[in-house]
């Protein structure tokens, strides 16, 4: 029988020497995409960054990955900031964005030599600037704009609509007010805008708008500054999903706004892309132990040893994707079933229907393109552990992250 690779490492090796549920990402690929756009997204008109939007996977190992490839690092938190800071990423190469950013997350920013912030509204931008004024430091301050662009996307990932809690009109009253906040600051130096409109984008049209709304508001300042197009590049989760390749959407955006600017008669000093999901997501799989079954009148119930807590995207936002049975790759699939996770609600279901050859229990099922959002958002639901994380390459595994054990759930209790 056939069996799955991942990294030239058999699934089933993988399952028996780290347990399941377990998340196993491909270094080659994590790395390939990386350089799909480090090495693409270049202009002779304008300096460029990469940065990695690390809230899709973040670890130490993943970030001294980004940070050997050439990329920067975006940070939501002070918990990445912290694991950050732990890592090999240079200082001046992180920007933390986030609507509400705590006063303790911002004095730690700033504390930490950190430069770059992208600022969401005008309490933010006082704070901050009292912050740096008492620290008599400088800093690099980007806004957050919301562009009104609809990128098509699921309600719960499309950022951009006017509702939006992320970001400010630019015509509005607040924005125009943190502006004059910022300028009126000897602490604070406008280094640009910034925008995000959705993930999970298939189509080139969004960014384009994007991107001709940030170019027309370059007239009203006589500085030359930083646009940051955000991120949202989709990946591939079932076949009906067309994402768009790393290396040609890259090309693309330089050239666009390369003619947007020329078209404007506009300058910029950096173009910013901020890739998450795309440069991890493809790279990971999800290993579990296939254990009992069920027929219901309507559905066949196929268990596995985890669920929503190593994966909420599903039960979230009606996530889709596809699975193989990784020790017998090549048997027939017979069958239609409901791959349904271990806890205690109705809504733990993983795949809906995936077609699966016949199933016993103890074989590996393995979930593709889990390597975004799922160990980010995992949860000790039900007392569930969260599931180790291995890295693959050349044939060879690595533990990036440990399994959690039972006493890892007790130590921040309080025992009487």
């Amino acid at each position: 029988m056939s069996e799955l690779l991942l990294g030239g490492v058999k699934a089933t090796t993988l399952a028996k020497e780290y347990q399941t549920p377990l998340y196993v990402f491909d270094e080659d690929k994590i790395v390939g995409m990386m350089q799909a756009y480090i090495k693409n997204f270049k202009s002779e008109e304008f300096a460029t960054k990469v940065l990695y939007a690390s809230k899709a996977f973040q670890t130490v190992a993943v970030i001294n990955l980004a940070a050997s490839q050439g990329l920067g690092l975006d940070v939501v938190s002070g918990g990445e900031i912290f694991t950050a800071l732990k890592s090999q990423m240079p200082k001046e190469k992180i920007y933390f964005h986030g609507n509400n950013k705590t006063p303790q997350e911002l004095e730690f920013f700033v504390e930490s030599g950190l430069t770059h912030v992208v600022c969401d509204n005008m309490m933010e931008a006082r704070l901050l600037a009292n912050l740096a004024e008492k620290a008599q430091r400088t800093i690099s301050v980007m806004l957050r704009l919301n562009v009104g662009i609809d990128a098509h996307t699921h309600e719960y990932i499309n950022t951009a609509f006017i509702d939006s809690k992320f970001g400010m009109s630019y015509e509005s009253a607040e924005c125009q007010q943190t502006l004059a906040a910022i300028a009126a600051s000897p602490y604070l130096v406008l280094e640009g805008f910034h925008a995000h409109i959705g993930s999970q984008i298939f189509e080139m049209t969004a960014w384009r708008a994007e991107i001709d709304k940030l170019v027309s508001y370059l007239k009203d300042f006589s500085e030359t500054l930083t646009l940051n197009i955000g991120g949202g590049f989709g990946i591939h989760y079932v076949d009906s999903d067309r994402p768009l390749a790393p290396d040609e959407t890259a090309r693309e955006l330089i050239a666009y706004t390369e003619k947007a600017l020329a078209k404007a008669q506009q300058k910029i000093a950096t173009l910013i892309i901020e890739p998450g999901r795309s440069l991890v997501g493809e790279a990971g799989t999800t290993l579990y132990t296939v254990g009992f079954e069920k027929k219901t009148p309507h559905k066949h119930y196929l268990f596995v040893d985890g669920g929503m807590t190593d994966n909420i995207r599903p039960a979230l936002y009606q996530a889709e994707y596809q699975c193989d049975i990784a020790n017998r790759l090549d048997a027939p699939k017979t069958q239609a079933v409901t791959v349904a996770g271990k806890l205690c609600e109705s809504g733990d279901v993983l795949i809906k229907n995936a077609n699966l050859p016949t199933c016993v229990a103890g074989d590996i099922l393995a979930v593709y393109s889990t390597g975004a959002y799922g160990y980010s958002m995992s949860s000790n639901y039900n007392r569930a552990l969260t599931p180790a994380v291995v890295f693959v390459k050349d044939g060879q595994s690595r533990l990036v992250v440990k399994r959690q054990t039972y006493l890892d759930l007790l130590r921040n209790e309080v025992m009487d």
